[in-house]
């Protein structure tokens, strides 16, 4: 009996451990589902689905006039589900029905395929039931419209099987013009330029979208769990694109011929400080140019442009004007053991006033003006440079505005030659920008306004932040240094270093510069110069203000700042004095007539379509069967027009005519014509009328 008791023990205390280890484990079960349930199932969820970003619509870029810059146009990733019910009904009947059909669409479409090449790809994923097959890459808009339209494929996702994916690239429409300024935008670099200092309004908020893990390790999108992205917001700039291909197009051809190593052309609305153009071009290894640097914003020895905060400096503190005498001592002067010399060589003249020395651009006299007035206390000349916002970056809103650089007293560097070689823009370090600044200012009647690029944030069409023309200084100078410096900036064009620029038609002020660049270990020994030209327009009522600048190749032959940056400048100021003559040109009805209408003999219907053109009173006198005329205002002042004799065997009378109408009847008559001058025909060798040979010889004279 003992033993029969002691196996059941045995047995019951199996049993309960059993059933103990049984509740335990139904207790651990209830717990995991009721309790830990939430993690476990969404950590299973993490393995099988996850979200991938949306990416927003990204903001565009527009100038002034609303020209887009830079914008995001959609591209479109084609994939099939060869696992959806639609093709797989009915034994794959749609499939069937449309694959031949479908196969020659893509064909025509695409070309890189010919139809049984499509049949082949679409049956290979057919058979292996691939659920997120790949067809296509990167197909434009206009390709995406018309793939929706093709057989099975317009059945729509269930039944046919397509799955565009969106995304956008980004580009640039006018693609070189402003493209460093404006910049671009890369997925996997930093971006620059504009795309990159409003990077935060332009791209937006991004979207999500729930993808599901199938066999193979692909993921498919989850229907109806996107997350709408917020899309960027526009950006309008101050560029004129008008303005950035002159200056661009007038920049790259001095490059091209000088075979320069860069440079950049810098154009400012005067009274606003609006940045109508930028342009930035480099060298690339095969010769050509590119924008590939912000050359306005990087910071170098500017030459003799700064000669302008010179003389300021010193006009303001009363030390001289512009007409005290400086000795340029033939444009050589030793300061010790280093020797300043002139740019342009200046033998046999001594003293001449701080106007003419500035005008020539005298490194000698200039270094004279800075070291005589500031020797004592060269730290009051420095702080008149800082006055004027040298010392620090002009602010404008791109990223990547250099460190400018002016010594004082206290500097690492500062030696006894600093002070006379910063006269004539040596030992400093500032960028075009600020050069043109400081120009415009002078321009803009003493106030100095910040330049800047973006002129709103839009969202919509509708402005969400506006940018307002912003002042830094209400008054560079005095009024009277301020006429001074106008007066040596107007006299550099009529008399100084660039009179070769000089034009009839209109005035313009400004300041040649040529600087000779170190290059690193080589130093100075490769003569390398830097060439600026920086100056308004026109004098009297300045609307723009431009300034270039341009870094030559070593030893180059041509390198004078009014030889080569010079040119850039006015080519920009006669294209857009032009512009706005042609603005500010209104149509006029009804034209008096006088004696400035000086008409010359031309064909009749030509006549008639200028009179009618111009709208200009006529006298409606028919002529029929007359091919040439002469026009004449009569006592009624009306356009009159005359018969013009062209007799068969007669020399005919060009006189008053222009050169292609003169060369036409003249040629057509049998006649050999030499032409001398310009204009209309003042004169011709034989006179109208008289009886002539065939390859007779005729000059005619032009005014």
């Amino acid at each position: 009996m003992e033993i029969k008791k002691d196996i059941l023990w045995r047995v019951y205390v199996c049993f309960i451990g059993m059933l103990l280890f049984g509740v335990a484990i139904l207790v651990k079960v209830f717990y995991i589902q009721q309790v830990e349930g939430p993690k476990w199932r969404s950590m299973s969820d993490s393995l099988h689905t996850r979200y991938v970003p949306i990416d927003a619509d990204r903001g565009t870029i527009y100038s002034e006039d609303g020209s887009m810059l830079s914008t995001s146009i959609p591209y479109f990733d084609i994939r099939v589900d060869f696992a959806a019910d639609g093709l797989r009904d009915k034994d794959g009947k749609i499939f069937k029905e449309n694959v031949d059909s479908l196969a020659w669409s893509m064909a025509h479409l695409f070309g890189d395929r010919n139809a049984a090449e499509y049949k082949k790809l679409f049956y290979q994923g057919y058979k292996s039931m691939d659920r997120y097959f790949l067809l296509k890459r990167d197909i434009d808009f206009k390709q995406y419209l018309a793939l929706r339209d093709f057989p099975m494929f317009r059945l729509g996702k269930n039944k046919g099987g397509m799955i565009a994916e969106p995304k956008n690239k980004r580009i640039n429409p006018f693609r070189l013009l402003a493209n460093r300024t404006i910049g671009l935008a890369r997925e996997n670099a930093q971006s620059v330029g504009l795309e990159r200092t409003y990077d935060a309004s332009l791209k937006g908020a991004a979207g999500k979208r729930l993808m599901r893990r199938i066999s193979g390790g692909a993921y498919i999108p989850v229907d109806g769990s996107d997350i709408d992205p917020e899309n960027g917001k526009d950006i309008i700039t101050t560029l004129d694109v008008n303005i950035q291909d002159i200056a661009e197009s007038a920049l790259m051809n001095i490059l091209t011929e000088n075979e320069a190593q860069y440079g950049t052309c810098i154009v400012m609305e005067v009274k606003t400080g609006k940045i109508k153009a930028i342009a930035n071009l480099g060298r690339q290894e095969d010769g050509s140019y590119y924008e590939d640097m912000n050359y306005a914003l990087q910071v170098t020895e500017p030459g003799s442009t700064f000669k302008l905060a010179t003389v300021i400096s010193a006009f303001e503190d009363k030390y001289a004007t512009m007409d005290d005498m400086v000795d340029i001592n033939n444009g050589r002067w030793q300061f010790g053991k280093r020797t300043i010399f002139d740019s342009e060589p200046h033998p046999g003249i001594t003293n001449v006033t701080i106007k003419h020395a500035f005008e020539i651009s005298s490194n000698v006299g200039l270094a004279k003006v800075a070291y005589t007035f500031y020797k004592d206390h060269p730290n009051d000349f420095v702080k008149h440079l800082r006055r004027l916002h040298l010392d620090q970056p002009t602010g404008i809103d791109l990223l990547g505005e250099g460190q400018p650089v002016i010594k004082n007293t206290s500097s690492r560097t500062w030696s006894a030659s600093t002070l006379p070689w910063m006269g004539f823009g040596y030992e400093v370090l500032i960028s075009p920008l600020q050069t043109c600044m400081l120009y415009n200012a002078v321009a803009n009647g003493g106030k100095m306004m910040k330049p800047y690029l973006v002129s709103a944030v839009q969202e919509y069409g509708q402005p969400i932040k506006t940018f307002e023309p912003a002042v830094v200084m209400d008054s560079i100078c005095s009024s009277s240094t301020l006429r001074q410096v106008k007066k040596m900036l107007e006299g550099v064009i009529m008399n100084g270093t660039a009179k070769a620029l000089w034009t009839p038609n209109y005035n313009f002020a400004g300041k040649t510069g040529t600087a000779l660049m170190a290059n690193g270990s080589h130093g100075y020994a490769e003569k390398i110069y830097q060439s600026s030209f920086a100056g308004y327009f026109p004098a009297n009522h300045p609307l723009y203000t431009c300034v270039v600048v341009i870094r030559n190749k070593p030893h180059a032959t041509k390198f004078y700042g009014g030889s080569v940056a010079g040119p850039v400048f006015r080519e920009v100021a006669d294209r857009l004095f032009a512009m706005n003559a042609e603005k500010e040109r209104t149509p006029r009805k009804g034209i008096a007539l006088d004696t400035a209408l000086a008409m010359k003999t031309a064909r009749t219907t030509t006549w008639k379509t200028i009179i009618e053109t111009l709208e200009l009173p006529m006298n409606d006198a028919d002529m029929p069967g007359i091919k040439w005329v002469s026009a004449k205002v009569d006592t009624s002042h009306k356009v009159q027009f005359e018969p013009v004799s062209n007799e068969a065997g007669e020399v005919p009378d060009v006189v008053g005519m222009g050169l292609k109408d003169a060369l036409y009847l003249l040629e057509n008559a049998g006649l050999k014509v030499v032409v001398r001058g310009t204009g209309k025909v003042k004169k011709q060798s034989l006179p109208a009328g008289m009886s002539r040979s065939n390859e007779q010889t005729i000059v005619i004279e032009l005014s």
